[in-house]
């Protein structure tokens, strides 16, 4: 796809998982949103873990919806779920100080 004037907008999209990091070149068209960049990059077919659920996504470490238009130059950042809740794990380290010092 280009845009009006027939230059395409290029973007990147980025994953990381545990075990490896994908970095993504996309040409869309312009007014494309970043849900449609992600799709065109093919991010979903090389992380089949993230199909079937709704993707958190970022340009630029800022947290952006899908919807949102791309912009030349955006580095599109699809997050991972949090492994566990920051409150909870603060509790459990919390609760580990608590035993240490107890003995």
């Amino acid at each position: 796809m280009a845009c009006a004037d027939g230059v395409p907008v290029a973007a990147t999209v980025v994953y990381l998982s545990p075990r490896r990091q994908l970095v993504l070149p996309v040409e869309i068209g312009a007014g494309a949103t970043l849900a449609e960049a992600v799709l065109a990059s093919g991010l979903l077919e090389l992380a089949p873990e993230l199909g079937g659920q709704v993707l958190d996504l970022g340009v630029f470490n800022q947290p952006r919806q899908g919807a949102e238009p791309v912009q030349p130059g955006d580095r599109i950042e699809v997050y991972r779920p949090l492994a566990i809740d920051p409150r909870e794990a603060r509790r459990v380290r919390a609760e580990v100080r608590r035993r240490r010092q107890a003995i």
